[in-house]
């Protein structure tokens, strides 16, 4: 199948959800009454992926405790690690992951989404392009009363918290093998400057927006709301693949 090598992102820590954090590693928190990982992999399983790398640095060995445990998950996923002895960034990680032959989707192991990960792997073949990012629209809104003035002080327009839509990254990305080219193994590079060098590159990358339901629990109140929206409607996230 396609796109079926899927690099889950697993090795941060997480120091935005602290204290959640301080000693347990952030992809296995729980929302419900399972780790978000699992909710994460039992989607991935139900949408026909099953070969899954996941990066590993901080507390790596509650991961592979975590899989250790999960037999049905082990089952139908096949599981490979690869643990690195200091960080190199979200996107320097992947020099270190072997195979890498093929297309492949990357994500980050703390995401709470309904994402349809083959449409957007659909999408990115169709595309041609090297780099895809799943993009989601997010409202944000200032707390505050903006002032708008002129050059002398004098105020035009006072605005009161005002709120704005950005296009954002979901953190789940689908890559051609030759991005890998842009990589250095053992080489520290984040995942947004992996996009500005092959923007400089002349590289193709594009956007899937989606309507997806999405959120990223890595700050306490986004922590909060996960919880209580996956509460309301579980099977909402294919919990029960």
């Amino acid at each position: 199948m396609p796109c079926n090598r899927i690099v889950i992102l697993a090795g941060g820590k997480g120091t935005r959800l602290r204290p959640f954090t301080a000693t347990f590693p952030k992809p296995l928190v729980p929302v419900g009454d399972k780790p978000i990982l699992e909710v994460l992999l039992r989607q991935l399983s139900a949408q026909g992926f099953n070969d899954v790398t996941l990066t590993l640095g901080h507390l790596a060995e509650f991961f592979r405790a975590f899989i250790g445990q999960h037999k049905t998950l082990a089952e139908k996923i096949n599981f490979s690690f690869v643990e690195e002895e200091a960080p190199t960034g979200t996107a320097g990680s992947l020099a270190s992951v072997p195979n890498l032959d093929s297309t492949f989707m990357v994500m980050n192991g703390d995401l709470l989404t309904d994402l349809n990960f083959r449409d957007l792997c659909d999408a990115h073949q169709a595309s041609g392009a090297a780099l895809t990012i799943a993009a989601h629209s997010k409202k944000t809104k200032i707390d505050l009363g903006i002032l708008e003035a002129d050059d002398n002080g004098v105020l035009t327009n006072y605005i009161e918290k005002p709120e704005h839509t950005h296009t954002v990254s979901m953190g789940v990305y689908v890559y051609e093998p030759r991005v890998l080219n842009y990589i250095e193994k053992d080489q520290y590079l984040d995942f947004p400057d992996l996009v500005l060098k092959l923007l400089d590159a002349g590289e193709k990358v594009r956007i899937h927006k989606s309507d997806a339901f999405w959120l990223d629990i890595g700050r306490p109140d986004d922590y909060a709301l996960a919880q209580d929206i996956f509460e309301q409607d579980p099977m909402r996230f294919s919990c029960g693949a």
